[in-house]
């Protein structure tokens, strides 16, 4: 337990000193306008695994690549696309992620607020209602979740396609610092702080043998309302909250960390409209669940596992969320 809350701790200061307290650094991500959370979560990834892949060689850990999310209606990965659409548009709705919206905590930026009001309704919703539409679905279309690795669908080794990953990652980090602007609000590079947070996957592979995901805290809050819904049965408790103690352990980091080092999120921060950012949430909560992980647990945890359901999850978050953004905003 202490690991855990230890390892969201990590994260969640990492994610602070990178400048996430700020609704503008997503929102102007998905407009294109700054490249600051793309640097950051790229160097995270590409940070993340290569520690991953030390750790794996080293007989340490052991991690399997995440799994397809099926509906049934188009591809294996229909799950992973209609819910990375659904994360990303929340993403633009709310200039927040199910986990940054921690650090926008720990600052004071009531857009952290309303979006966490939203992923918990979010996290209800998938709980009670849609997960067992999902489920559904998926009997009625024998399909099933299956692992998938990107080196098996490029036909390449793991070790090249490793390769492949840190160089794409390096050289869009390192092209977007050169020719696009440094974000006006962030104290330190984005390369920097995508540095930080594949430290915090360090802590969090060295203390608990996992990666870093956020998401699951939604689902667990959902799971625990219903319990209490239908009577608060002993027999019948929700057996895990581990993710909601990584939560904690994000938002105590975070906010642990603007106290001591207070400049950091000096600047005043942009505010999101209360309805965008509970809209955002709502989104972003069901979305990451259907696809089965979130920009952390999917984007630096399960791209580092060279997950081609991550993948999939991740461009269509970023695509729809690129669609959505210059609307909304």
């Amino acid at each position: 337990m202490a690991a855990t809350a230890i390892s969201g701790a990590a994260f969640g200061a990492a994610m602070a000193a990178a400048g996430f307290h700020d609704p503008s650094v997503v929102i102007s991500q998905l407009k294109f306008e700054n490249w600051h959370m793309f640097q950051a979560f790229l160097a995270a990834t590409a940070t993340s695994a290569a520690i991953y892949t030390v750790a794996e060689r080293l007989g340490y850990v052991k991690i399997s690549p995440r799994t397809s999310s099926p509906l049934g209606f188009f591809s294996k990965y229909d799950g992973n696309i209609i819910g990375g659409g659904l994360l990303g548009a929340g993403m633009a709705l709310a200039g927040s992620c199910p986990g940054t919206l921690y650090a926008q905590l720990a600052a004071g930026a009531r857009t952290g607020f309303y979006a966490l009001d939203g992923a918990m309704i979010g996290g209800i919703l998938w709980s009670g209602i849609v997960s067992r539409v999902v489920k559904r679905l998926r009997e009625d279309n024998a399909v099933k979740p299956e692992p998938g690795a990107v080196n098996e669908q490029l036909g390449l080794s793991k070790a090249a396609t490793s390769l492949l990953l840190e160089t794409v990652c390096i050289g869009v980090v390192a092209a977007t610092a050169l020719y696009t602007p440094a974000s006006p609000t962030a104290k330190i590079s984005g390369a920097l702080g995508g540095l930080l947070i594949g430290g915090a996957q360090l802590v969090s592979i060295l203390s608990r043998r996992s990666m870093v995901g956020v998401s699951g805290s939604y689902e667990e809050v959902g799971n625990f309302f219903w319990w209490l819904a239908r009577g608060a049965d002993p027999n019948a408790k929700p057996a895990s909250h581990s993710n909601i103690l990584f939560a904690s352990g994000v938002a105590a980091g975070a906010w642990g960390l603007l106290k001591l080092v207070p400049e950091l999120a000096f600047a005043p921060v942009h505010e999101v409209s209360p309805w965008l950012a509970t809209a955002g949430g709502v989104l972003m909560a069901i979305g990451s669940r259907l696809a089965g992980g979130c920009t952390s647990g999917h984007g630096i945890s399960g791209i580092s596992l060279l997950s081609t359901s991550s993948v999939v999850s991740i461009a269509s978050a970023f695509f729809v969320g690129g669609l959505v953004a210059p609307l909304a905003h």
